[in-house]
């Protein structure tokens, strides 16, 4: 075979060229039982390459010249691989169009022409239409709703209270209907005609919101606007959330909303489960992906799925999976996205880190954001309790034994309570201790298995278990109805995570209680905390640091003043020394007061 290229008349150099063309990037996977024939129009791509490994991939590649090549070998890729320089082009230049990119390594699956996407053109009702400028802020100042667009871009689309007035697919009405949706919450609201007009939106608002419908509805709109996913393809739209509990909790919205239609097939990816369920779902074609960034990155590295056909990207958490180390895994999926494509960025906080993201990824975004974000409710009575590090479980035990009485004496049964710990072996030995006491409590934790996982979470919503013991795997996103009392046996690192902590309590209007044992380490959050329940009680708007570069600033910060007010206290006290001829300009009861200090000083 000729490889179409002259390197001068070493045979040695065509021989090799042509080798590791053919190995490097037309090698059939193993997993895949489709090869190359000799008239095929689409070429085998290598399979995607994590980051870290590309260099020394790379490396590996340059010194294929010294690899010893057998005749057989040469002989079968003549016979079969019959592939002209000119076929070999045109195989490439009718792949699907990518977002270019230094480091594009994730490629298509080989096989399957990729259809256009659709954006359809929506339009809301024309009772919406006919809204003046001056109803739709009264309307915004109603759901406490602030919304922002960038310069020279156009309003945003009126927020719709009504889901009849969306115009939303039939199917998804029914399914609205059956799982008695009434009436939009504020962010749904505004955030799903921003959405459904196809623009990119980077939406804030507080905990029990409602927003993940306010992302999960649009999304199915879209994917049924699509032409049919079919076998080997790729989903048309990807959830990446930071936890496995919220990809369940978002999995399970998808579904709801998506129960009347047939085939539409939805897939949750996460770490702790079979991967090999999750590999056959995912090559037998999916609509919807569900995932966590590292086990969908996996995935991809194993050409178990591809991006090709993604035009709708929602970032639920993002600033939480930036706080747990998902940024280049977010930034790998992001580069190598589909150019025509619609994101859509959720993040209780913002901060530099979140809005660097949003400037990268998103197109003149529509921000969206609801109510106080991020600060401590006024629904919830916070309490605050210093305590020594080994009376703590014995102070928990009798508080909870205590509610648990009072609930027996007034025939109510036991208020659900989440209490949340540090580390996953002290989960573990204060679930034993509440068990112990005679109540009903189980642990979570990342170090117990999915399905364990997942039957502690069901237990505690639907009985016989009240009290979850948990890390802050369950500080964010879990929707639990009806939980009363949050206790932080030990107080997290930082005020964000206390605020997201209390805010699994006093959820959509409920009023509920947080405890938090705290010791002199704690301090300097427990400052933050009571300037924060001030702020709430006198109305002044919470702010604290948000990101890790803030955080990071503001622990700086309080360090030097730390050092500053000790260099100052070690400085001797001073006197001030006035001239004989100015003293009698000096009242005579400062003169003594004066020479009392010279003299203490002197002794």
């Amino acid at each position: 075979m000729r490889c179409g290229h002259s390197f001068g008349d070493n045979p040695k150099w065509h021989c090799h060229w042509h080798v590791y063309f053919i190995e490097i990037r037309h090698q059939p996977r193993q997993t895949n039982s489709h090869t190359l024939s000799p008239h095929s129009s689409s070429i085998q791509t290598m399979s995607y390459v994590p980051p870290h490994l590309r260099k020394s991939i790379a490396a590996t590649t340059t010194t294929t010249t010294s690899t010893t090549v057998t005749s057989a070998t040469l002989e079968n890729t003549t016979t079969n691989h019959k592939l002209s320089s000119k076929s070999i082009n045109n195989a490439f230049s009718n792949a699907a169009p990518r977002r270019s990119s230094a480091n594009n390594h994730i490629q298509p699956l080989r096989g399957l022409a990729v259809p256009n996407v659709v954006f359809p053109q929506w339009k809301p009702s024309e009772r919406v239409l006919r809204l003046k400028p001056e109803q739709i802020e009264e309307v915004r100042l109603r759901l406490n709703v602030d919304v922002t667009v960038t310069p020279d871009s156009p309003p945003a689309p009126a927020p719709i209270e009504s889901f009849t007035d969306m115009c939303l697919a039939s199917s998804i009405m029914k399914d609205i209907a059956i799982h008695e949706y009434t009436t939009p919450t504020s962010i749904q609201a505004q955030a799903m005609p921003v959405a459904l007009s196809g623009r990119d939106l980077l939406g804030c608002a507080e905990t029990g919101s409602g927003k993940t419908a306010a992302f999960t509805i649009p999304m199915i709109q879209h994917c049924i606007a699509q032409p049919s996913v079919r076998r080997g393809d790729g989903p048309l739209a990807l959830v990446l959330a930071p936890t496995r509990e919220l990809a369940q909790q978002i999995e399970k919205e998808v579904k709801a909303f998506s129960q009347s239609l047939e085939s539409f097939r939805t897939a949750i990816v996460v770490g702790g489960t079979n991967i090999a369920d999750q590999r056959s779902e995912l090559r037998a074609g999916v609509d919807i992906v569900v995932a966590t960034p590292g086990r969908f990155i996996d995935h991809l590295q194993q050409g178990n799925t591809s991006l090709t056909r993604i035009s709708y990207v929602v970032l639920d958490e993002a600033d939480r999976m930036l706080d747990m180390g998902f940024e280049p895994q977010i930034r790998e999926v992001m580069h190598n996205l589909p150019e025509k494509h619609q994101t859509l960025l959720f993040s209780a906080t913002m901060p530099v880190e979140i809005e660097a993201l949003a400037q990268e990824y998103l197109t003149n975004p529509v921000q969206v954001k609801v109510g106080k974000v991020s600060s401590p409710t006024e629904n919830v009575s916070q309490t605050l309790e210093k305590i020594s590090e080994s009376e703590k479980i014995d102070r928990l035990l009798s508080l909870l034994v205590e509610e648990a009485a009072l609930a027996e004496k007034l025939g109510h049964p036991f208020p659900l309570t989440i209490v949340f710990v540090e580390r996953k072996t002290r989960c573990d030995e204060v679930a034993e201790a509440l068990v112990a006491q005679g109540l009903n409590a189980v642990a979570l934790h990342g170090g117990r298995t999915q399905s364990e996982r997942e039957g502690a979470l069901r237990d505690f919503r639907h009985g016989p278990t009240n009290i979850l013991v948990a890390t802050d795997v369950a500080s964010r996103g879990l929707d639990v109805t009806g939980v009363a009392h949050v206790v932080n046996l030990d107080l997290p690192k930082t005020m964000e995570d206390y605020v997201h902590r209390i805010g699994r309590t006093g959820r959509a209007g409920s009023t509920g209680r947080a405890t938090s044992f705290y010791t002199d380490r704690d301090m300097f959050l427990v400052s933050q905390i009571r300037k924060a329940i001030a702020d709430v009680q006198s109305g002044n708007t919470v702010a604290f640091a948000t990101g890790k570069v803030a955080r990071r600033k503001e622990r700086e910060a309080v360090a030097a003043q730390k050092e500053a007010r000790i260099a100052q206290s070690k400085l001797p006290p001073t006197s001030i020394n006035v001239e004989d001829k100015y003293k009698y300009m000096i009242a005579p009861e400062m003169i003594k007061k004066e020479g009392a200090a010279d003299d203490a000083w002197d002794d």
